[in-house]
């Protein structure tokens, strides 16, 4: 019987990669986004490389009925999640914090935290139930270290790391896994989504180096979700080489 992975955010970055690495070695897919038409091209492209099963659910983690009433009413043949993960995440805006902008506070704390908080409450029951499953949380670089302008955004990217530490010690008892991984600068919608669409801005930030991209994570997903059952990869920080911390970038002048 193939296993089952829910997705968050499956629509673009490491969610998408992680979705056709998860489906190129034969698992069944629950993939979630706000883009329907992402979803479902993405459910077309799986099935017909694959011949997997994929259930695409098109509702935003933000809202706490439309993630009960979408992964808390799941069929016989898809309430059995193996591995779940928590991918879905954002950075909005990038300033001072005495000049921040509210909404994009709410978006930041409803998304990373809330969101995150709300697919595991609905999830969790199942494996503890089963005693099984993985649960992968992404944070970032910006959960362990906080840097300027990043404010909001490295608080909740803390909060998740402290939320993944308390999920591992909650679990322990039910023989569940849990991983966080962190990333670093990595080339995807991230930073066209923290500048609100301005591509010169966000292609700036990676100007100068070789950054991460979605296929980077997607492989290191994978891996520490096929590590034998003794085996749990508790915290995964990852860079680009040219990265050592949140601050230092070694860029070549341009």
């Amino acid at each position: 019987m193939s296993k089952i992975a829910l997705i968050t955010g499956a629509t673009a970055g490491f969610g998408l990669a992680t979705a056709r690495i998860f489906a190129k070695n034969g698992l069944n897919l629950i993939i979630t986004g706000r883009r329907n038409e992402r979803l479902l091209d993405l459910q077309k492209e799986l099935v017909a490389l694959f011949n997997v099963k994929v259930l695409p659910l098109c509702f935003d983690v933000r809202h706490q009925k439309a993630v009960e009433q979408n992964l808390g009413n799941l069929s016989a043949e898809w309430s059995h999640v193996d591995i779940l993960v928590n991918n879905a995440g954002l950075a909005a805006g990038f300033s001072t914090i005495d000049n921040g902008n509210l909404e994009d506070w709410e978006t930041m704390i409803d998304t990373n935290l809330k969101g995150l908080l709300y697919v595991s409450r609905t999830i969790l029951p199942g494996m503890k139930a089963r005693r099984s499953g993985h649960v992968v949380n992404i944070g970032s670089i910006a959960g362990k270290e906080t840097y300027r302008f990043g404010n909001v955004y490295c608080a909740t990217k803390h909060a998740v790391d402290s939320l993944t530490k308390a999920m591992r010690i909650d679990l322990l008892p039910f023989n569940i896994k849990v991983t966080g991984i962190c990333p670093g600068a990595a080339e995807t919608e991230f930073s066209l989504v923290r500048y609100k669409g301005d591509a010169d801005k966000a292609n700036s930030v990676y100007k100068g180096f070789e950054p991460l991209v979605a296929q980077d994570i997607a492989e290191i997903i994978w891996f520490a979700v096929n590590r034998p059952w003794h085996v749990n990869l508790n915290d995964i920080v990852v860079t680009p080489t040219a990265q050592a911390n949140a601050f230092y970038i070694e860029k070549a002048n341009n």
